[in-house]
């Protein structure tokens, strides 16, 4: 478990390092790429184990396993986050993204609005809007430094053409973990307003040290009657490419609902990800996730430390994810001069923060799960780049 292993992945058909100069203009040979949610760590043991077997086995056809990986999966959120799941009540998709569209198009129609709290992770709003439904933002506020949900706004702004409601937990871009209380607040609003709830809990293996998350269902089991959670090991082990998410339903109906939309789709897991998965969520999975969390937890530290310097950069206090989220707005700059010095002086690729809605337009994301030396690097670059401020 060396997280400080520099591994170059250009030309390995990485998308966060060979679409980076697409995206930001810098080429990999001398930039930083901070922007897709994608670790540059060494994969877990336990999954080069996996892939080992697999390769020993030399057969690739139809398979068995989907069974005893939700198994793991329920050992697993049992075990790391205290939620006792049926394995029965989960479905697999072709990752999480492939879920939140196919819950959109089972449960509701097109024009209907779904909630989500902006700013928030881009592909939401992306979804929505592909299935021909309507974004219903609710603007996050910022109270004490961090953000948070205003209801009362929420609430007055209802058009009633509300369906759903959706969810990142913890928060993505912030890195902010709901407390049970606000959790129990939007499952009473949804109850309330006939709505649908899905929450996203990709990142809640991610968890900084002396902080605490809590599943949505263990915070608001009654809304077990409503509810989608959707989970993945693919955030915490690197295995997007996997494309495997679960989609855990605990209503009968709802849950028939989906499963037989997965047939009409045609959507059967792949190989790959029940593999992956079902060796991800095991004791040695655990080890190495302890390990990480520990090491991006000294790189989140090292990042906003050095973003503290930097005079009108204010960074928002991080709980979880390894995804930073820093607010330019007091450089009196436009964000066209503040991403030429992201990109052209400091040779960095974030992500721009005008694709996560409003409350991201003087903002950026930094993805801060790379060796630390590279984080190093980085805050050195930033530094320099907004040297006049200091």
């Amino acid at each position: 478990m060396n997280f400080d292993e520099i591994i170059d992945r250009r030309g390995t058909f990485s998308s966060k390092w060979d679409n980076m100069e697409a995206y930001g203009g810098v080429s990999p040979d001398v930039g930083i790429p901070m922007w897709v949610a994608d670790m540059d760590f060494q994969a877990a043991d336990v999954l080069q184990d996996a892939m080992r077997n697999l390769l020993e086995r030399a057969n690739y056809g139809y398979f068995t396993g989907e069974n005893e990986m939700k198994e793991a999966t329920a050992w697993w959120m049992k075990e790391r986050h205290g939620w006792t799941v049926d394995p029965d009540h989960m479905s697999s998709t072709a990752g999480l993204g492939h879920a939140i569209a196919l819950i959109l198009e089972t449960y509701t129609n097109p024009g209907d609005e779904v909630i989500i709290f902006s700013p928030v992770y881009h592909e939401f709003a992306y979804k929505i809007k592909l299935n021909k439904r309507v974004v219903h933002e609710a603007p996050l506020v910022i109270r004490d430094g961090v953000y948070h949900m205003d209801m009362d706004a929420l609430e007055a702004g209802l058009t009633g053409k509300e369906r759903m409601m959706l969810i990142s937990s913890p928060h993505n871009p912030a890195g902010r973990i709901w407390t049970p209380a606000e959790l129990r607040q939007l499952a009473d609003f949804c109850r309330r307003h006939d709505l649908y709830m899905v929450c996203d809990e990709i990142h809640h293996d991610l968890v900084y040290p002396g902080q605490s998350f809590t599943s949505f269902l263990n915070a608001a089991p009654e809304a077990a009657e409503y509810c989608f959670i959707l989970t993945a090991a693919s955030k915490t082990f690197n295995t997007a490419g996997a494309r495997l998410g679960t989609v855990t339903i605990p209503n009968d109906h709802l849950r028939q609902r989906f499963r037989q939309a997965l047939v009409e789709h045609q959507t059967q897991p792949n190989l790959l990800g029940v593999e992956l998965t079902r060796a991800a969520y095991s004791p040695g999975g655990a080890e190495w996730v302890d390990a990480l969390v520990s090491y991006i937890d000294r790189n989140h530290r090292l990042f906003l430390d050095g973003i503290g310097q930097i005079p009108a950069l204010k960074a928002m206090p991080m709980q979880a994810t390894y995804l930073a989220w820093v607010n330019f707005a007091d450089t009196g700059m436009e964000m066209s001069e503040v991403l030429r010095r992201i990109h052209e002086d400091a040779r960095l690729v974030p992500s721009i923060g005008t694709g996560f809605g409003t409350g991201g337009e003087n903002c950026l994301r930094f993805n801060i799960a790379t060796p630390r030396a590279r984080v190093a690097e980085a805050v050195e670059r930033l530094q320099t780049a907004f040297a006049d401020l200091q």
